[in-house]
């Protein structure tokens, strides 16, 4: 049972915390739609995705209005479409079904236009792989990833150096919309198969049949709860943020029970994630400032993000028996304000965010780079970021944004959830020969057990 007292601070959270729902996110799987023939493999996607999920908008429009909390987003995440696509070959045609069918329900994105090449790719992936610049061009809901390195089986070079070509193309493929093309595709170290946020979400192959996995974020209410506290060292706050997080998280399992048992689904994850946006007080950044940080990006960032990732998921763990996806505290530079100030000032270098991601929940998120940034320079950021996943044994992505026409300088509006985004520096030095070069880099050997 909840006290008064506890009501009326999670009403006080909802209304002037920015606490929500980020995500409930529908897990589908479509192996039993792989057919040989490209027509009925299509016919198969869409009316599976529009027969299980037909009610995912209707449920949470109710279950917003029944417990007063925002859900941001209504998605679907679906097996890989490498997969489902190898028997017929029709890759680009299965995206425009997704596209069709996300639409046609009112989600606001499908993802799982993916694929997953950590060790190798088939021939079949390598033609997937080739189709990520028209696809997602041409498509408006249908996110994708690439998993091209783990802590198990190494990073992928050859796949890294041909994504950085891919992203190089989809960014002038949308270039009269900033190239946000891109800000559509995720790069993985270790993805998980349950993540219920977008743009990396996709079904895993371990996965069941169908799930409801929930996304909460509240960023503002830890802060809130940090700036009423000046006088608590820094045991005092990891247990505060412990204790902040239980009460995130236990609105999102509620809300992820209701909606799976209103939908007939299995109840899923919850990812304990804080989600910012470019709302003003919503911010990750802003929180790791009222720890005691002039600004983000100064001495002592990185430190303070490590606490506050390990804070939040200890304290969300004890609050549902099902944690999952990604989990932690996100950094995405242009959907958080406190995130565009830093990077707007100087105060945030694309060199510090890679030193934070070695201990936040995923990686270089939402970072816009100038558009003559070489492909080579593009991968091989791609491969510092997978090299600091697979040594640590964490999840780790890139979503970069080489906007063409733009400039160190400049800034792009994305809109939305999306933010603005300062266009940022990229280190100086050529990394072609390295690119080049191809092959696996090997795991590490803490990898080399069973």
């Amino acid at each position: 049972m909840f006290t008064e007292s506890e009501i009326i601070e999670t009403i006080d959270m909802l209304d002037n915390r920015h606490l929500d729902v980020r995500t409930v996110t529908v897990s589908l799987s479509l192996l039993d739609c792989i057919d040989s023939d490209a027509k009925k493999c299509r016919d198969k996607v869409y009316d599976k995705i529009t027969r299980i999920a037909k009610e995912l908008v209707p449920v949470c429009d109710r279950l917003s209005a029944k417990y007063g909390v925002e859900i941001v987003n209504k998605r679907i995440a679906v097996t890989p479409v490498s997969i489902i696509g190898a028997a017929c070959g029709d890759f680009i045609g299965l995206a425009r079904t997704l596209d069709r069918a996300g639409k046609s329900l009112g989600v606001d994105f499908i993802g799982g236009y993916s694929a997953l090449v950590q060790k190798g790719a088939t021939v079949a992936e390598n033609a997937f792989l080739d189709t990520l610049p028209e696809a997602l061009s041409t498509t408006d809901i249908v996110c994708g990833s690439v998993n091209v390195a783990s802590s198990k089986t190494g990073i992928n070079l050859d796949a890294i150096g041909k994504l950085g070509r891919l992203i190089k193309d989809l960014a002038y493929r949308t270039r009269d919309n900033n190239s946000f093309g891109c800000g559509k595709l995720v790069v993985f170290c270790n993805a998980v198969d349950d993540n219920p946020f977008m743009a990396g979400a996709f079904t895993g192959l371990g996965e069941g049949e169908s799930a409801v996995n929930v996304g909460v974020s509240g960023p503002g209410v830890v802060e809130y709860e940090i700036r009423k506290h000046p006088d608590y060292d820094i045991t005092k706050l990891c247990e505060l943020i412990k204790r902040t997080a239980f009460k995130i998280t236990r609105l999102g399992s509620l809300i992820g029970t209701e909606a799976a048992k209103e939908l007939g689904i299995a109840p899923g994850i919850v990812d304990l994630s804080l989600a910012p946006t470019p709302a003003v007080g919503d911010s990750v950044a802003r929180i790791l400032e009222s720890i005691g940080l002039e600004t983000v990006g100064a001495c002592g960032t990185t430190a303070c993000l490590a606490l506050l990732n390990d804070a939040v998921k200890k304290g969300g763990v004890m609050a549902t028996s099902r944690v999952g996806g990604l989990s932690g505290a996100f950094i995405p530079v242009s959907e958080d304000a406190g995130m565009i100030e830093a990077a707007r000032s100087g105060a945030l270098t694309l060199e510090k965010l890679e030193a934070m991601t070695a201990v936040c929940s995923v990686g270089l998120d939402m970072i816009a780079v100038p558009g003559d940034t070489p492909a080579e320079v593009i991968s091989a950021l791609i491969a510092d970021e997978c090299a600091i996943g697979m040594i640590n044994n964490k999840t780790t992505a890139v979503r970069v944004i080489p906007v063409v026409g733009k400039t160190v300088g400049d800034e792009v509006a994305f809109g939305g959830l999306f933010g603005t985004a300062p266009i940022m520096a990229v280190g100086r030095g050529s990394p072609r020969a390295f690119v080049e070069r191809g092959g696996i880099i090997p795991p590490p050997i803490h990898a080399n057990k069973n």
